[in-house]
């Protein structure tokens, strides 16, 4: 029988994409999956997109909040909840190519337990913005602290081999904490360098403003990886000339 994947999604007022976002993962050759969709007190008509296709589709599942509580909470739920033996996350505006579970699930058996991909990087209208996000062939837990190579619509875990871990409960670098928790576990993520997503980049979106964005990377070394004053400056150094490489089109 082959492997089950858990999908993780949180969503939050994000009628406009989410369902290119179902569609991509309905369209998924790979059909053995189970979604949670964990909605964050969405106040749009994003929640009846998703409740039509809980009623076409028994492997998408809606699960309702009343309030606001971040995408760490909801992913976490996500997490607790799922069933695989392997689970994966997209969020409620990113895509996935066709080929992206069948792929990742191949990948994964010549891993420690943990694979990540290549992304195409488009506009909220899906025209390119930026070339495509190639990601190295491995990473260690100080290449992920150097840089977050690992993008969460493309991040792809054995949570049999490795088990269940959760994310931190931060607004910003959640996921980033989940990546750093599995790689003190194993010595390194094997990365696919072939494109298999679409992230969305969207201008008024939190990850936008890189102000505030470089504050909560300062306060993540200091408070939820702990490291010392020292070794956070020079992580912090080296994330500043990442990060514009990373956006130099």
């Amino acid at each position: 029988m082959q492997p089950l994947i858990s999908i993780i999604t949180p969503n939050y007022n994000c009628e406009k994409f989410i369902e290119a976002t179902i569609q991509s993962v309905r369209n998924q050759s790979y059909r053995n999956w189970e979604w949670y969709i964990i909605d964050d007190g969405s106040k749009d008509k994003s929640i009846e997109i998703i409740e039509s296709y809980c009623k076409l589709d028994s492997r998408i599942k809606l699960f309702k909040s009343a309030i606001n509580q971040g995408p760490a909470k909801c992913r976490n739920k996500g997490i607790e909840l799922a069933k695989g033996n392997f689970m994966t996350f997209i969020d409620s505006d990113d895509i996935w190519l066709p080929e992206f579970l069948k792929t990742s699930l191949s990948f994964v058996k010549k891993s420690e337990g943990f694979v990540f991909a290549s992304y195409h990087r488009y506009d909220e209208n899906l025209q390119p913005k930026y070339r495509d996000f190639i990601v190295p062939l491995k990473v260690t837990y100080a290449d992920i602290l150097k840089t977050n190579s690992i993008s969460c619509l493309t991040a792809f875990i054995n949570i049999e081999k490795l088990g269940k871990l959760y994310m931190p409960n931060v607004r910003y670098r959640q996921d980033m904490g989940l990546w750093l928790s599995y790689l003190k576990k194993i010595p390194y993520a094997i990365g696919n360098q072939t494109p298999l997503a679409i992230y969305r980049i969207r201008e008024n979106s939190h990850s936008r403003n890189k102000l505030n964005l470089l504050k909560h990377q300062w306060q993540f070394y200091r408070k939820v990886e702990k490291l010392s004053v020292f070794k956070s400056a020079y992580y912090f150094v080296l994330w500043m000339i990442y990060g514009f490489i990373k956006y130099a089109n």
